[in-house]
């Protein structure tokens, strides 16, 4: 490959990764067409993107973006994917491709905000961890049922209160 298409190929990684501060590494070892078409359709239905790199020129781009610890995860065949709400949805996603219909397919590491996720446990832990949205959710929930509890506290004593006066006014009615 030329030099100046080598220039051109790191100019559209960089372009692509300015924006990026999570992404996976993916191997694809393995896969036939049909499971790399079936992939592929299935993450730009998430809207999520993914880009088979040479290594040399992606850790290049990645060193301009900012993103040189991902440069080290590079090693042998591998795509990247990044995108959607964040990157436990890629990873999700990946898995559960990995799953049902392309066994070879692999992720092999992850960054997430600088943090490196290397190996399948790590992977998986990964995957476990909530996505912005179902963060948002549970501090929703946290704020909500510490103001339920309040009100049913509140509300509770004078609920009695209220049941024992209607009591003795009944009674006093039948006197």
């Amino acid at each position: 490959m030329s030099k100046p298409v080598k220039q051109m190929i790191r100019k559209d990684l960089t372009r692509r990764f300015a924006n990026v501060s999570s992404i996976a590494v993916v191997g694809f070892t393995g896969l036939n067409a049909e499971q790399t078409y079936e992939m592929r359709g299935r993450l730009a239905e998430k809207e999520i993107q993914f880009k088979v790199v040479k290594n040399s020129l992606a850790k290049q781009a990645f060193q301009e973006v900012g993103l040189e610890v991902a440069g080290d995860l590079l090693d042998g065949p591998c795509g990247i994917a990044w995108g959607a709400d964040s990157i436990v949805t890629v990873v999700r996603e990946l898995l559960d491709i990995n799953k049902k219909s392309a066994p070879t397919l692999t992720v092999k590491a992850a960054v997430l905000d600088g943090e490196v996720f290397s190996g399948e446990q790590d992977v998986q832990r990964l995957s476990k961890f909530p996505t912005r949205d179902e963060a948002i959710g549970q501090v929703v929930q946290a704020v909500l049922s510490a103001g339920a509890n309040l009100a049913g506290c509140l509300i509770g004593p004078a609920g009695s209160i209220a049941s024992i006066l209607k009591t003795l006014e009944e009674k006093d009615e039948a006197a």
